[in-house]
């Protein structure tokens, strides 16, 4: 299996904002791939990709079937219909979505006793990382499992981060990434709100933030992108990242881990979320600069 020429035949299962252009890069690299999406396949799928009318008919013609889906009971029960498929051509299932460690060994037991393996391997990078491959991969899986389909997770993301063995630890990894990345956006926010009512104008307060201890990729990315021009659409929603939070919490919860302050920011993030469906998680920042707390 290579990455510049037609390999194995790829599933796809979940068209959304991050699978419909993981799908269209594979099917770029020289993969037949096969998508589905409960939510409308021939809508969602991009040029190149076949589409298939179930999870179960991508099973029956994939090898390797990728898994980009919202919530953790939706990866249980679409790995369970991919076990349950009679005729199945799927060996290995490689789960892109973020579910939490719980539903990632879940997930692993119902493959393993129908005799798949799962990779347990989330991604960082958003819409625009799905798009050009420039993203972070956190895989976890056995090492024969990784080595058989590393050319393939190369085409999905350039950043591949081999992180452990066991279900969870890719989880784990890319929840502790994003727990840091949202309570270092609402701590900027913060900051930058309570500049702005001091007086302090918001792109100066970027200018000094990037060339001073206080840089966070917040003010590297976020702000000048998205807060600053007042367009709030950096491309993540809110409720994925109140997902994500909550997701992190319940890990530290069952390791015994310290979490005082994620139990502030998981906080923060419910109200806001409540207050605000339906946004981009950039419009934290009006949210508290219109009084949220």
């Amino acid at each position: 299996m290579t990455g510049t020429q037609a390999t194995s035949n790829v599933g796809v299962i979940g068209l959304g904002r991050m699978g419909g252009p993981i799908a269209a890069r594979l099917a770029g690299h020289g993969h037949r791939v096969v998508g589905f999406d409960a939510a409308g396949t021939a809508e969602r799928a991009g040029d190149g990709v076949e589409a298939a009318g179930s999870a179960a008919d991508v099973a029956a013609a994939c090898e390797v079937v990728a898994l980009s889906l919202p919530r953790s009971e939706v990866s249980i029960a679409v790995v369970g219909a991919i076990a349950d498929q009679a005729e199945r051509r799927t060996t290995t299932i490689v789960d892109l979505s973020t579910i939490g460690l719980t539903a990632a060994a879940d997930c692993a037991r119902i493959a393993s006793e129908a005799g798949l393996t799962y990779v347990d391997a989330p991604l960082s990078g958003g819409v625009a990382g799905a798009t050009t491959g420039k993203m972070a991969m956190m895989a976890s899986a056995p090492t024969d499992v990784i080595e058989r389909v590393r050319p393939l997770l190369k085409d999905i993301a350039q950043n591949l981060f081999v992180v452990g063995t066991e279900p969870g630890h890719g989880q784990a990894m890319k929840l502790l990434n994003n727990y840091v990345s949202g309570t270092a956006l609402a701590a900027t926010f913060e900051a930058v709100v309570f500049g702005q009512r001091v007086g302090l104008d918001i792109q100066q307060i970027v200018d000094v933030l990037n060339v001073s201890s206080g840089r966070t990729t917040a003010s590297t990315d976020k702000l000048p992108r998205s807060v600053v021009p007042g367009t709030y659409d950096f491309g993540f929603a809110s409720e994925a990242m109140r997902k994500d939070m909550g997701l992190y919490l319940a890990g530290a919860a069952e390791t015994a881990s310290p979490r005082q302050l994620a139990e502030a920011s998981d906080a923060l993030w419910q109200r806001y979320v409540d207050a605000c469906p339906d946004t981009d998680f950039t419009y934290l920042h009006h949210y508290l600069q219109d009084g949220g707390s």
